[in-house]
Parts: structure tokens; C-alpha cells; sequence
């Protein structure tokens, strides 16, 4: 799997080369993980319904193609998009889900965190709260989208909507769980868990 670290991007470019890097892959393709943060945007899923929007605040909403309702991204959140021929990887989209949620629940356990799945709302939670959101969209065996996993946020934000399409839903960060900041530093976590959790196991 090969990692890049793509810094800050703007989200409808980062989207626009997800879907072109998997229109344009074949058999042969090696599979990538892309680290990034974005500038203040909604993203609304497919199945997003426009009622889930609670105010508008001034911050774009992109309606994209991932499962799953609307959400927000923004500086101090890392964001891991995972290219995948899930084929190659033995994977099904279940275990993929569960293995993304799996990392994180693994990062945050290194930071003595507690945290856990929530039955029908993907995602990882502390307490209830959410603290990282996963949407992904397959398109012929191959995976695009991924995870945001909050660390360093202005969550005011998250007010302006229902998050995931749950009314009333909490959101947290790791800052306010632990006192960590460096985006850059769990970014790297991040990627080593999701390889350990998804790249298929040598005999």
C-alpha cells in the first residue's frame, strides 16, 4: 500500500481525483492511502436528506457519492481515503468497515481511550459521542472515500447539522480526550493501523 501525505486540500479536488484514480486503475494497481485535511466543508452522502442541514453558517455543502448522510470536515481533522481493490485485499465491505473502525478504536486505545462501534451507526465513539465518521462508496470491487478522525477542531460546526443524520449526536476530539494536537503524528498512526488491520496477511 503506498501512503501519501497529501497536507491541506480543498475537498471537490480531493474527491475529483478519488474517483479518476479509481475509474483509471486496473488489476495491476497498487493500492493507496491518502492522508489529508480540508478546508470548512459539508459533504452530504447519497442518501443524505437536505433536513439534516440545520442552518446554514456560511461553510459549502459538496453532495457526494460516499454512503450515509452528511458530515463535516475541517482543519485539525485527519482524513484517510483508502483506494482499495478489495478483491486483492480478501475483503469484504463488511470487514472492511469493521476493520477501519477496528484501527481506530486501536489508535485511540494507545492514547488510553476508550472507545467503541455503535450498532447501526458507522463510526468510532467515546462515551457516546462520535469521534470519527466513515463513509466509502465501492465501485467495481474497488473502495474510495474512508474515515475522518477528529484530534484538533473548532467543533462549533457540527452544530449547523445532525451528524450522520443523528439528531442531537455528540461529537468529541482527541484534544479533549488527551491533550493531543499533532494532526501529523496520528495521521501517521492512523495509516500504520489501517495497514495492519487491512492489507492481507502473508502465509
Amino acid at each position: 500500500m503506498i501512503i501519501r501525505r497529501l497536507g491541506r486540500v480543498d475537498y471537490p479536488a480531493s474527491f475529483a481525483a478519488m474517483r479518476d484514480f479509481t475509474a483509471a486503475r486496473d488489476d495491476d494497481t497498487t493500492d493507496e492511502l491518502w492522508l489529508c485535511e480540508h478546508p470548512p466543508v459539508f459533504t452530504q452522502g447519497l442518501s443524505g436528506r437536505p433536513e439534516h442541514l440545520l442552518k446554514d453558517i456560511g461553510i459549502p455543502v459538496v453532495q457526494v457519492d460516499r454512503g450515509g448522510q452528511i458530515t463535516y470536515h475541517g482543519p485539525g481533522q485527519v482524513v484517510a481515503y483508502l483506494l482499495l481493490d478489495l478483491r486483492r485485499c480478501e475483503l469484504k465491505v463488511r470487514e472492511l468497515v469493521q476493520g477501519i473502525e477496528q484501527a481506530v478504536i486501536d489508535l485511540l486505545a494507545g492514547y488510553g481511550v476508550g472507545a467503541a462501534r455503535l450498532a447501526g451507526a458507522p463510526g468510532v465513539y467515546v462515551d457516546g459521542a462520535k469521534i470519527a465518521a466513515l463513509g466509502l462508496r465501492i465501485k467495481r470491487g474497488c473502495s474510495y472515500h474512508g474515515v475522518s478522525l477528529n484530534v484538533a477542531m473548532d467543533l462549533a460546526p457540527y452544530s449547523a447539522i445532525n451528524p450522520c443524520g443523528y439528531e442531537g449526536m455528540a461529537v468529541t476530539q482527541l484534544r479533549d480526550l488527551t491533550g493531543e494536537c499533532d494532526t501529523v503524528k496520528v495521521g501517521d498512526e492512523l495509516a500504520e493501523n489501517l495497514a495492519r488491520q487491512l492489507e492481507p496477511s502473508t502465509p
